[in-house]
């Protein structure tokens, strides 16, 4: 039976029941939710490949009703597509879905950031402190050849932008912000493939300009950073898939020309 830690996928030796729970006392379903859901966030299954119940089944050794189950609710979350009669397959990416979702996160993001600041006590202030401190302390890439994204760093990314709002008092908004921050991630991703020359940017100012704004109570400088955080990865990632559809539609050109 498959379970995730930290981005990586062990296997325990039992087919569960599809209502059986692990030893934290959640369900299999859940657990698989979860993996593949992950799975989705880093790439590893494709934006647009169909999600076949056997390959599922051997790939994470766990029965076929949980793995549905599981499915079935990533649909419910935008993860995945249900296809009539035909099973699954991995929401596809468009400029379209990315524009609509950072537009809407930065409504519900910076609403529940504007609610911690306006609630916000000793408790609030040292989580995202140390959030932050502990983002500030892990490399965004590993080690080598490439432009390999650290997990361990995107945990800690979701975690700071999770301590940003979790002063909020409306479990609504923390909900809604927690799912849009993953919908986002997918498309994170593809900005890693950025050249550094394109990438004109400092996360790691930008991070720090939106602690100290919300630490000294500053709730309007806070959401018009953290506004313009989101806006300026969704232009990064919009101007790369920009460039790829060009770089396709050249490479289109040139073997059509060819074929004359």
């Amino acid at each position: 039976m498959a379970t995730s830690t930290n981005g990586h996928i062990t296997a325990t030796p039992d087919v569960a029941e599809p209502g059986a729970t692990d030893t934290g006392g959640r369900t299999w379903a859940s657990i698989l939710e979860l993996t593949v859901r992950e799975e989705i966030i880093q790439g590893k299954l494709p934006a647009g490949s169909k999600l076949r119940l056997k390959e599922l089944s051997e790939r994470y050794q766990a029965g076929v009703i949980p793995l549905r189950e599981a499915l079935s609710r990533l649909c419910a979350t935008g993860f995945v597509v249900a296809i009539d009669q035909k099973g699954f397959r991995v929401a596809e990416l468009s400029e379209s879905e990315l524009l609509d979702i950072t537009r809407v996160r930065q409504q519900i993001e910076t609403q529940a950031l504007r609610d911690a600041i306006g609630s916000a006590n000793v408790a609030w202030e040292g989580q995202l402190i140390a959030a932050h401190h502990r983002l500030k302390r892990i490399p965004m890439y590993l080690p080598g050849e490439g432009r390999r994204m650290n997990p361990d760093w995107e945990d800690a990314h979701s975690d700071f932008h999770a301590a940003l709002v979790a002063g909020c008092e409306s479990p609504w908004l923390r909900r809604f912000s927690a799912l849009l921050r993953d919908q986002t991630a997918r498309y994170r991703l593809l900005s890693m493939n950025i050249p550094k020359s394109g990438r004109k940017r400092d996360v790691m100012a930008e991070h720090q300009a939106i602690v100290d704004a919300a630490v000294r109570g500053d709730a309007d400088g806070a959401c018009r950073l953290l506004h313009e955080h989101f806006q300026v990865t969704t232009d990064l990632v919009m101007a790369h898939l920009a460039a790829q559809k060009a770089a396709g539609a050249g490479k289109a050109g040139v073997k059509k020309a060819a074929a004359v």
